[in-house]
């Protein structure tokens, strides 16, 4: 996997069940479901002679339909240090300001997911791969961080823990600034809990903006697998003021 195009699928497997999900990311991969058979269609058009060529490996049974989930591990990898998470001026007014937000853990993670998938093109939160996402939450594997104005669900982030990375798959928002403060809440609680790593998967603007930076594929894959079996305390899940993301370590 380590010698694979830094760019594009390093395998096709149609396992999208709880342990190959949980497999997967340890191993510094994470799925890009097919979202119809068009989709599914364009992976084996695309990337037909690479697999032939044996620089992709189809993974699993035989009879499994291969092309119908591709796993990505970009090289480089874009991660936040847990020490190094900050929010920007502008949303630490927007925290100070009213409404006031809350930040909770674990308490709508489903309702998170399925915020997330809403209106995305394409549509990789397919309903097997959700399914899988919320039977690896009860077992204690994802998590997800809400945020709350007046009672209403305004934003959030969901992924996996693996030992003392965390890996988030997505997250949403209903109000400027809302999925900021998600990751923000996210650093805090997971810090607390001696998280050192937040892994955000795909390069963007936006993961920029949280303060993201690039690192090279087998740092990312090293560190996990060196921290893979770290037993950590569980996350505070006390539900808690946004404003206090503002304090003088989280904010530049």
């Amino acid at each position: 996997m380590l010698d694979a195009a830094p760019d594009g699928p390093v395998a096709f497997c149609a396992d999208l069940s709880p342990a190959g999900l949980l497999a997967a990311y340890r191993a510094g991969v994470y799925p890009f479901p097919a979202s119809d058979d068009y989709a599914r269609a364009l992976n084996e058009v695309v990337y037909a002679d690479q697999v032939d060529e044996g620089r992709i490996p189809l993974v699993g049974e035989e009879s499994a339909d291969h092309y119908a989930a591709s796993w990505w591990s970009p090289d480089p990898r874009p991660v936040l240090p847990v020490p190094a998470a900050h929010i920007s001026r502008s949303l630490a007014r927007r925290l100070r300001g009213r409404p006031a937000w809350s930040t909770s853990l674990n308490q709508r993670f489903e309702q998170v997911v399925r915020e997330c998938r809403a209106d995305r093109v394409p549509l990789w939160l397919t309903d097997e791969l959700i399914a899988s996402l919320v039977r690896l939450h009860e077992l204690g594997h994802a998590h997800s961080v809400e945020v709350w104005e007046d009672g209403d669900l305004v934003g959030g982030v969901f992924g996996l823990q693996v030992g003392s990375v965390f890996s988030m798959d997505s997250m949403f928002f209903h109000r400027p600034g809302a999925s900021k403060a998600a990751v923000a809440d996210l650093a805090a609680r997971f810090g607390q809990a001696g998280g050192l790593l937040l892994d955000a998967q795909r390069d963007s603007p936006h993961v920029r903006g949280l303060g993201a930076l690039l690192i090279p594929r087998e740092q990312y894959v090293r560190h996990l697998r060196r921290t893979a079996c770290d037993s950590l305390p569980m996350m505070p899940a006390a539900t808690l003021p946004a404003c206090r993301l503002t304090g003088p370590a989280g904010s530049r």
